[in-house]
């Protein structure tokens, strides 16, 4: 098949692109399917206009549109907003032009919001004007509306709503849906989207971390301190159940450390930090900020157990995390709240430690128990790189997917 996949930004800084359509695209194009990916790179706008090739996917940066020159001075917001428009429908007839161009059985766009979005309905309108008979897929790894992305990042009124609007449409006007977790197939089936055409397709093992490697760890200096590993974006949580937990553990394993890998979207790293210090904790935590991807193996080297905090929320339970696949797939044992796909990466016991959510005093429990416990460590991670790479190989999942792109509309 050809296959043309679409996404609302590029493939950094966010994952969606890098750690969700990519791996696919590859394995696709492994199975022979030709698989194109565009995108609109206004995320790293460095990549605009570039195309490369990656294990056998083309990759396509749209060339981004100039900013127009404000209409009218006068008009203030409104020039603005008519300006913002002008710009979005440029980049979404790139997006959507350049598609048309590969001739595609498949047009696959990911999330039904933004650009995407956009493509998703020019395709849409496009095949009832019989202009193109690809299939139209529409994929979604998060809850993008009322109780999602909608409630964290700073939109406007009308963006929220535009954008609630767009994914609802976008869920209900395709010809299937892939979707990351088993709460966003139970809410698309809720929006009338008919049971045959929705497809579970969870994220899938993206990185090579090998468990036995020993990995330079040239800035950590408390490697002969039982170590705890937090590993996170910080919106999954409250920063007080971190310290909450953490001083629990901390009163029966007292020479243990907190390893901070990650930064929040809005600085909720200064207000762990704040907490540890009134707590006075300070001296045991290490926070490292983000890091690329490729020093990410000598910090998870130097953890002893992951802890995975996740608040019972709409957002948490729709999404499915890469941050815990890579942690598994790393062979860290891992303690995690259980909540959402949570529970379909971890089997308590045997690849990792699942708690209620909420319960502080049997997270810290489980974390205390691992760290005293060599054996159940080593067990624990054997069993969550096994987990991960038998169950989880995009390889595997791929299949999924065919099936989506092959599905009869009345099946």
């Amino acid at each position: 098949m050809r296959i043309v996949m679409i996404g609302l930004f590029g493939l950094r800084p966010k994952g969606t692109m890098s750690s969700r359509a990519l791996p696919l695209a590859q394995a696709l194009a492994a199975r022979g399917h030709r698989v194109d990916i565009i995108m609109p790179p206004w995320s790293y706008p460095q990549d605009s206009g570039r195309d490369w090739e990656e294990d056998g996917v083309s990759i396509h940066n749209i060339t981004l549109p100039p900013r127009l020159p404000f209409l009218r001075q006068d008009f203030g917001e409104l020039s603005r907003a008519a300006q913002d428009a002008i710009w979005r429908l440029l980049i979404t007839w790139r997006l959507a032009r350049r598609a048309l161009a590969s001739r595609p059985d498949v047009v696959h766009c990911f999330k039904p919001k933004g650009y995407a979005g956009l493509a998703a309905l020019a395709f849409w309108f496009l095949k009832r004007l019989r202009l193109t008979r690809a299939r139209l897929v529409v994929d979604s790894d998060d809850w993008e509306g009322k109780g999602g992305w909608n409630e964290i990042e700073p939109y406007t009124r009308l963006q929220r709503r535009f954008f609630a609007w767009q994914e609802r449409w976008g869920l209900t006007h395709c010809d299937a849906l892939t979707v990351a977790s088993r709460a966003l197939e139970t809410i698309v089936w809720s929006l009338g989207a008919a049971p045959g055409k929705v497809f579970y397709v969870p994220n899938g093992v993206v990185s090579g971390f090998e468990s036995n490697t020993q990995y330079p760890i040239s800035n950590i200096q408390f490697t002969n301190h039982p170590t705890v590993l937090l590993y996170t974006r910080f919106f999954e949580f409250q920063a007080e159940r971190v310290v909450g937990i953490f001083q629990r553990v901390l009163a029966e394993v007292p020479e243990a450390r907190l390893l901070v890998v990650g930064k929040g979207f809005f600085g909720e790293e200064e207000r762990l930090r704040e907490l540890m210090q009134e707590a006075g904790m300070a001296d045991h935590l290490v926070y490292v900020d983000w890091v690329e991807t490729d020093a990410l193996p000598a910090y998870f080297a130097a953890a002893d157990v992951a802890i995975y905090p996740y608040d019972d929320t709409l957002i948490n339970r729709t999404k499915c995390s890469v941050k815990l696949i890579d942690l598994m797939a790393a062979g860290v044992a891992v303690v995690a709240d259980d909540v959402g796909q949570n529970g379909e990466y971890i089997e308590h016991g045997a690849s990792g430690l699942l708690v209620p959510t909420g319960d502080t005093a049997a997270f810290a429990g489980s974390v205390v128990e691992l760290l005293r416990d060599e054996h159940l460590r080593a067990k624990l991670g054997k069993g969550a790189q096994g987990r991960v790479f038998g169950e989880f190989d995009w390889r595997k999942l791929v299949e999924r997917v065919e099936k989506a792109y092959r599905h009869d509309n009345g099946g």
